[in-house]
Formats: structure tokens, C-alpha cells, sequence
């Protein structure tokens, strides 16, 4: 199918996308069409899950038997009724115009998923449930308000930033290496797993730059056994940020690798359209992470964000360079500072 035979494929593609992702947006309308139609709609769906998953106006319980729906909608096994009423029950409960629009067209995207090519169709269904599977679990991980939890482990928050970003490099590498022709330098195996690695770490500076917003939730997901050997415990990290700092310096390290693998994992891509779209979270990830570190331990405490001015000068640099391999090292080494 494409946007043309579908026009409601249009609209979700463009008005809701924009609403709620305006740089992932921009992002992907570098993206070869046949391509951007299953990286929008598996987007919008993750987008969808996400926020039921994020709807604190209902209870854990509720909010995961609701994720659980969706999930079994999204691989074909929930009837239309029960996707009306998820839609009708939980769009009035957004604040978020944006959001409240996800929600409501929820039925739509379901619609555009069935008529998706087979192999797309499977591959969004893969991706989802393994992103379903992780909202599930942070569900149950902090399940209790009155208590800031952290992971338990570094396998834990690897567990995590791969269930919800780092199957999504290896999702984005399927759909590549099936729709184009020469899509990479580097073999299938090899993309992948530089692709993995790319979206946890993508995953990973999100964890870096909400760790305030997360702890004041009661949300830790610095693994406990690091805090512990830190003589530290979650509650105290707002209070004591300078012990936690050789921890965050640690994990923004980790990210940084992974920002490195995303930078191989592009610099590989023939197509420059689809290397401009691969590389801008690199750049943008790259960027955030230099405002982390300037911030030092006031990011804990405001919100640390690439101003849309500077991710459009980026994409400006892209666009006029064609996205040269030369032109993105030079601006990753510049974000990089």
C-alpha cells in the first residue's frame, strides 16, 4: 500500500506525526517513500502504547491490561469493539491535544497496519511487541508511588534501553536492507548490531536527560547496585548529586560509544537521503549530551533540551552538503565540544 491508495495514511503520516514528534517528523521526510510509510505508522504506534502507558490517571493494573489489548490489536488479535472502546475510554483522559488525537485515531492506524506490505506488516509487529513488552515492565518495575525504585542491575537498564529503542535499529535495519538496493557498506549482521547499539544509546541520553523528571516520579533506572556501592540510595541522589555524578559520567560514557556505533552505522549507508535521516539522532544525541555535561548537576534540576533553532541549522547542514560523509563528522565533532 502506499499514501496515495490510502488517503487516511496521509493524514496520520503527516498532521498527527507532526503534532506529536516534530523533529522525529522532520527526520523521516528525508526517508525514501518506501520507507517512510512503516517507520511513520510503527512510530505512531509506539507513540499510541506510550501513552496509555504514561496515563497516570488510571491505576498500574489498568494501564498494563490496557497495554496488553493494544499489544494483541497490533498483532491482529483484539476485535474492532474492543479497540473503539480502548480509543473512547482513554482519549478524554489526555491533557495533550496532540495526544488525545493519538488515541483517538488508534482504529486508523490499525486499519493502514493491515494493509501494509507483509513483510512491513511482520516487522512492525515485531518491533511493537517487543516495545510493548518493555512499557510493560517499567509498569511493574515502579509500580508503587510512594517509593522511588531504581533498577536492579546493569542488565536491567540494557534490558530496558533495547526493549524500547535498541530493537528499533534493528527494525529500522530490516525495512533498509529489504527496500533498498547496496543500502549499506558493512553487511546485514554487521548493521544490526550497530544499529542496536545506536537506539540504546538514543535510549540511554533520554534516560541521562529525564533523570530528574524520573526521580521526582519515583523512577530510578541508575542500576541499585551501582547507587549501592555509592553509599547512596535513589531518594538521595536529588539531595547528594555530586556522589551520583561518577555514575551519570559513567552511563553518559556508555552513551557516547553508542553514539559512535550510530556515526559507523551511517557513515555506512549508501543512500544519502536515508544516511541524512540515520545520522540526525546521532547529532542531536550528540549535542544533548554536551549540554548534560556543561549542565553538570543543575541537569538534575531543569530541563536540558537541543533548541529546535539549532536542530534546524542541523538539518539546514545536512540538506546543503547532501548529507556528505565528510559534512556529518565535521558537525559531529562540533556537537561533540
Amino acid at each position: 500500500m502506499n499514501t496515495q491508495s490510502h488517503p487516511s495514511a496521509r493524514r496520520l503520516q503527516t498532521i498527527i506525526l507532526r503534532s506529536v514528534s516534530r523533529s522525529f517528523y522532520l527526520s523521516i521526510r528525508f526517508l525514501p517513500a518506501q520507507l517512510r510509510e512503516p517507520v511513520a505508522l510503527a512510530y505512531l504506534l509506539a507513540r499510541t502504547t506510550d501513552t496509555v502507558a504514561d496515563t497516570v490517571q488510571i491505576s498500574v493494573t489498568q494501564r498494563t491490561e490496557t497495554l496488553q489489548t493494544l499489544s494483541n490489536a497490533i498483532q491482529g488479535k483484539a476485535s474492532r469493539k474492543m479497540i473503539v472502546d480502548l480509543s473512547a475510554s482513554f482519549a478524554p483522559l489526555q491533557e495533550n491535544a496532540a495526544e488525545r488525537r493519538l488515541i483517538e485515531s488508534l482504529q486508523g492506524y490499525l486499519e493502514w497496519l493491515e494493509h501494509m506490505e507483509k513483510s512491513d506488516r511482520n516487522d512492525i509487529r515485531v518491533v511493537l511487541d517487543k516495545i510493548t513488552h518493555g512499557q510493560m515492565l517499567d509498569l511493574q518495575r515502579f509500580d508503587d508511588p510512594a517509593e522511588i525504585r531504581a533498577l536492579r542491575s546493569t542488565a536491567d537498564l540494557d534490558e530496558y534501553t533495547y526493549l524500547v529503542a535498541g530493537c528499533a535499529g534493528e527494525f529500522w535495519t530490516r525495512l533498509c536492507f529489504r527496500h533498498l538496493r547496496k543500502f549499506a557498506s558493512l553487511s546485514e549482521d554487521e548493521m544490526m548490531a550497530l544499529g542496536k547499539r545506536y537506539g540504546m544509546a538514543l535510549q540511554l541520553i533520554n534516560v541521562l536527560r529525564d533523570a530528574g523528571t524520573d526521580l521526582r516520579a519515583r523512577r530510578c533506572y541508575f542500576p541499585g547496585d551501582e547507587l549501592s556501592a555509592a553509599h547512596l540510595t535513589p531518594a538521595q541522589i536529588l539531595s547528594e548529586p555530586e556522589l551520583f555524578r561518577p555514575i551519570y559520567r559513567g552511563w553518559a560514557e556508555k552513551a557516547e560509544r553508542g553514539l559512535a556505533c550510530g556515526m559507523q552505522y551511517s557513515r555506512a549507508i549508501r543512500n544519502r537521503r536515508v544516511r541524512a535521516a540515520t545520522v540526525l539522532p546521532a547529532l542531536i544525541g550528540a549535542r544533548t549530551l554536551t549540554l548534560l555535561r556543561d549542565a553538570g548537576a543543575t541537569a538534575l534540576h531543569r530541563r536540558v533540551k537541543v533548541p529546535r533553532r539549532e536542530v534546524r541549522a542541523v538539518i539546514a547542514s545536512l540538506a546543503a552538503s547532501f548529507a556528505s560523509r565528510k559534512r556529518i563528522d565535521a558537525i559531529f565533532e562540533k556537537l561533540c565540544r
